[in-house]
């Protein structure tokens, strides 16, 4: 199984919606867990890595970082 290549700040798109209607999570921690933020209700979640790569179904927006 091919692994997924994330990092912090981007955007992602998950396998279920939130219930609060939005499909746009932003990653704004990662170690051995992964924290993601809702785009529309700025609730956020704790997902254990192997976990999230499971669930999440596609990178909407790449942050690139500026050096």
């Amino acid at each position: 199984m091919q692994d997924k290549e994330f990092n912090l700040n981007d955007i992602v798109e998950m396998k279920k919606q939130h219930p609060c209607g939005t499909n746009r999570w932003k990653i704004i921690r990662m170690g051995m867990d992964v924290r993601i933020k809702c785009e529309g209700c700025q609730h956020s979640v704790l997902i254990p890595r192997r976990d999230f790569s499971r669930k999440m179904k596609k990178i909407l927006v790449k942050h690139v970082d500026s050096e």
